[in-house]
């Protein structure tokens, strides 16, 4: 059996999810976004989107992926939260100490390659070689798309993973 199929394999986080769910507060709450928020920022699992911003459960709707881009995905999801869920204020959010900036594509589908014994060469991971360059291109990316333009404030932030600050480069 594998790990995916081994019933197992996430009775752990259904445990906790048991428990959680004893004090889950959100039930009826229609998924806007209270505080008029988006967040795209990285998978990192140093960054609480929420905390950092004094927001909680409710008030932003996040979109995380590795470097924290914005992706076809992730303009979808705006257009999306701008038009559909009250979002009025987007934050482009990629860190401090990103493992996507210290490689390079080949390097990542060198290691990728040795670590799962096979070929990840048709990989595409989007290092970003230059963090500030790839936050202007994205805000841009925002800003200029015709389904959010100006029915959004955009910023292109740079969160510090040791103090926990924000500096908006953008």
């Amino acid at each position: 059996m594998t790990a995916a199929t081994d019933p197992e394999a996430f009775a752990d986080l259904l445990a906790a999810n048991s428990r959680y769910a004893q004090q889950h507060d959100l039930k009826g709450f229609d998924g806007i976004a209270r505080a008029g928020v988006a967040i795209v920022t990285c998978m990192d699992s140093r960054i609480e989107p929420l905390q950092m911003l004094g927001l909680t459960h409710g008030d932003a709707k996040i979109f995380r992926n590795p470097g924290g881009r914005v992706t076809d995905a992730a303009l979808e999801a705006i257009v999306l939260a701008v038009h559909l869920l009250n979002v009025r204020r987007v934050l482009v959010v990629p860190h401090t100490r990103c493992a996507m900036t210290r490689f390079s594509e080949n390097e990542l589908r060198e290691r990728i390659s040795e670590l799962s014994g096979q070929d990840a060469w048709w990989q595409h991971f989007h290092v970003v070689p230059d963090q500030h360059a790839a936050l202007v291109e994205d805000v841009h990316r925002v800003t200029s798309h015709p389904l959010v333009r100006d029915r959004a404030q955009v910023g292109g932030f740079l969160y510090d993973v040791d103090t926990g600050l924000l500096d908006q480069l953008v």
